[in-house]
């Protein structure tokens, strides 16, 4: 199967790195993270498209035959278009829909109102990638079991501070009195491009310029340090971040869509 959308090609690419083995149906993908099964994206079926609606209930039995001790669901669709109403047979199974923004930048500029005050920098120590497990759990969702999604983070972070140590990419943050406020990291996929993974910034200090200060930082490291002619990233396109990411220069370039279902009770989007 030939991955078209630059978000998916991206995710697999950065799996792979990390571990994950991904099986080539013909028709669909299949994405195992054996070390981090509670990793919802890491383990996932991946159509060429969205199937017609009464098509829907067919994949959920392939999931569930492909992965038949997960917890959860999670059904990713190739193509660079679409929307939500794309998905209404998977919606009407009572899987959660969406559809986010794939977005791209060949340039950056700072944003209009940066962040002086705090220090940018990458995430190089134990105490480091310690602070990055605690920031991920102060940024989960409120349905969101803390223990088993520290379990998660901690895995999360090992794999890509082993992508770090390899030479694909590093992670950055931005601290303030020593406290990790913001984070994010930004790593080679393919000749020529760099995907961010996980911008967060701690609940308490939103607003104050951090997400985009470092956006902007990290997207200079790209293309000089990394040598990337476009940098990709995937945001909601409901979220207000996504304003972060327009101020620095990145815009909308495709929609990705995927349908998943939460473990009951939840432990990892």
């Amino acid at each position: 199967m030939e991955v078209t959308s630059l978000g998916y090609q991206t995710d697999l690419a950065l799996l792979r790195l990390g571990g994950s083995q991904v099986e080539d149906r013909g028709d669909h993908l299949v994405v195992r993270t054996l070390h981090n099964p509670s990793f919802w994206w890491g383990n996932f079926l991946l159509l060429e498209a969205a199937p017609p609606a009464p098509d829907a209930i067919h994949w959920q039995q392939v999931f569930a035959r492909e992965f038949p001790n997960a917890e959860h669901m999670a059904l990713g669709f190739d193509g660079v278009n679409g929307s939500v109403s794309d998905l209404a047979g998977f919606d009407a199974l009572g899987l959660n829909v969406e559809e986010s923004a794939v977005m791209t930048a060949r340039a950056v500029h700072p944003p209009a109102r940066p962040n002086l005050a705090a220090d940018y920098r990458r995430l190089v120590s134990d105490e480091d990638w310690a602070r990055q497990v605690d920031l991920r759990v102060a940024c989960k969702d409120d349905d969101l079991d803390a223990g088993p999604y520290r379990k998660f983070s901690a895995a999360k972070a090992a794999t890509m501070r082993a992508l770090t140590d390899a030479g694909h990419g590093a992670w950055f943050g931005a601290f303030v009195d020593a406290e990790l406020l913001s984070s994010m990291g930004l790593f080679t996929t393919h000749t020529g491009l760099a995907r961010f993974q996980s911008v967060e910034t701690h609940p308490a200090a939103r607003g104050r310029g951090l997400a985009g200060t470092l956006v902007h930082f990290v997207s200079t490291f790209g293309f000089s340090e990394l040598g990337a002619h476009t940098l990709v990233m995937v945001a909601d396109p409901d979220y207000p971040a996504i304003r972060i990411y327009r101020s620095v220069g990145f815009v909308e370039s495709e929609t990705q869509l995927q349908a998943e279902r939460r473990p009951q009770p939840a432990t990892r989007r």
